[in-house]
């Protein structure tokens, strides 16, 4: 299979078959060969996540792992999050920045708590993970080690009977909090697991070796209440719940308090400012950035997509939309958006501009549907 443009040819998770087996409608996706959605639909698929339990192979994104003594801190040359203070066994969610305040990428880091030497476990996005390396590999002292792991797959199990039903397999993923991980014995297959997910609903991540990810997909697949799902509900969800994603929400240009992530930055690395592009983000929070991230309710029952102009009620352009959509679980359209500061407040009244006809809209408080992460 080959990309939109013919020529290049795209890659394939170990899941491959199975999507195809399954009646998964295959796209490119960030250079691979992604299922869009299977035979139910995506507003089935969403909507069976928010009920019950969906799959999704996420294995297209990159994992690596930062090893040595030192590693922490290594990261936290890149990353105003503080990476030091994470405890054994726990994950938490962090940006990469860069010099002039951007966001490079956002990503997952996990402190393994190996015996005698750090142990960090890194997921970043498909469409950064070779640049996210680069950068990475470029910032580490002697002694700390960045190996990637291209040999494993990542299968998300998400919904409100996602953990109880693994759990079947493995009864110790229960007792996990949300944002702790672990090592588990799944069907068989040696599994790094993780309580997070994409969805605002409860679940695992699940990094496995790729050689069992079949077997370990089709064991999750026979459970009461597991279907699968693709990207096209992934992303409906992850809208609902006001998730950003990179390369349209959140981007270089972005900041993290533009964006409203300003709760991924350490409270000590507030005190210490030495984190790429802390000169812009001390400024912002001190005097405001220009412009903020903001849920947005269309009205009627027309989406607004992303690069959807956002006026003032006939007036002057504000900012723009940069996800949108229908939201199944909202029951109506959704979306997200950066709009000047001074018109940010929920309740705003809006015009998005579709097709060259004003669209009325509120600016709106996120998530459109509650996160439901155990607690």
């Amino acid at each position: 299979m080959a990309d939109s443009s013919g020529d290049t040819p795209l890659s394939e998770t170990p899941l491959a078959a199975l999507h195809r087996e399954l009646g998964g409608r295959m796209v490119p996706f960030a250079g691979y060969a992604m299922p869009v959605q299977y035979p139910a639909g995506i507003m089935a698929e969403h909507l069976h996540c928010r009920a019950a339990a969906a799959l999704f192979d996420v294995s297209h994104m990159g994992q690596a792992e930062l090893v040595g003594d030192g590693a922490a801190a290594a990261l936290e040359a890149l990353t105003p999050s503080d990476v030091q203070a994470l405890k054994p066994g726990r994950q938490r969610y962090a940006l990469l920045t860069t010099m002039a305040g951007g966001i490079f990428d956002d990503f997952m880091v996990a402190n393994l708590g190996a015996q005698g030497t750090e142990r960090l476990f890194l997921v970043v996005n498909a469409s950064r993970k070779a640049e996210d390396f680069a950068l990475i590999q470029a910032a580490l002292p002697a002694g700390v080690r960045l190996r990637t792991l291209p040999d494993r797959a990542l299968i998300a199990l998400q919904g409100p009977q996602a953990v109880a039903a693994i759990s079947t397999l493995a009864s110790g993923i229960a007792a996990l909090p949300f944002m702790g991980i672990g090592a588990f014995d799944v069907a068989g297959v040696p599994a790094l697991v993780s309580r997070s997910g994409y969805t605002g609903e409860d679940g695992v991540e699940v990094s496995v070796p790729a050689e069992g990810a079949e077997r370990f997909a089709r064991a999750l697949l026979a459970l009461p209440g597991v279907q699968p799902a693709g990207l096209g509900a992934r992303d409906s969800l992850r809208l609902e719940a006001g998730l950003c994603l990179y390369g349209n929400d959140i981007d270089e240009t972005t900041s993290p308090v533009e964006a409203n992530l300003v709760w991924t930055i350490g409270k000590r690395r507030r005190t210490e400012w030495n984190f790429p592009g802390a000169e812009r983000v001390r400024d912002e929070l001190d005097n405001g950035a220009k412009r903020l991230r903001v849920g947005i309710r269309p009205e009627g029952r027309q989406p607004a997509r992303a690069h959807t102009p956002v006026h003032l009620p006939g007036g002057a352009a504000i900012g723009e939309v940069t996800s949108g959509g229908f939201g199944p679980s909202a029951n109506g359209p959704v979306a997200m958006g950066y709009v000047a500061r001074e018109h940010a407040a929920d309740g705003t009244s809006l015009e998005l501009m579709v097709r060259g006809k004003p669209l009325a809209a509120r600016v709106a408080p996120l998530p459109f549907t509650p996160h439901r992460y155990v607690r």
